[in-house]
């Protein structure tokens, strides 16, 4: 993967992680239940984009090496 595309998807990782964790403090601590589930659905929304930066750095870097 090309050095943007790596650190962008660092960056979503890590986005992805804070997320998780913030919604599982919350679950935790017997915060509010809507306040979880819109962590968790952002999470979900965080890990595709995630996959799909990892995805498009991989064709990136393969029609680069191919060329």
């Amino acid at each position: 993967m090309s050095g943007g595309f790596f650190f962008l998807a660092l960056i979503a990782m890590a986005a992805v992680a804070a997320v998780l964790l913030v919604g599982l403090r919350n679950t935790m601590r017997g915060g509010s239940g809507n306040f979880s589930n819109k962590m968790m659905q952002l999470r979900v929304l965080l890990q595709f984009v995630a996959v799909v930066i990892i995805v498009i750095g991989i064709m990136v870097a393969r029609s680069g090496s191919a060329g």
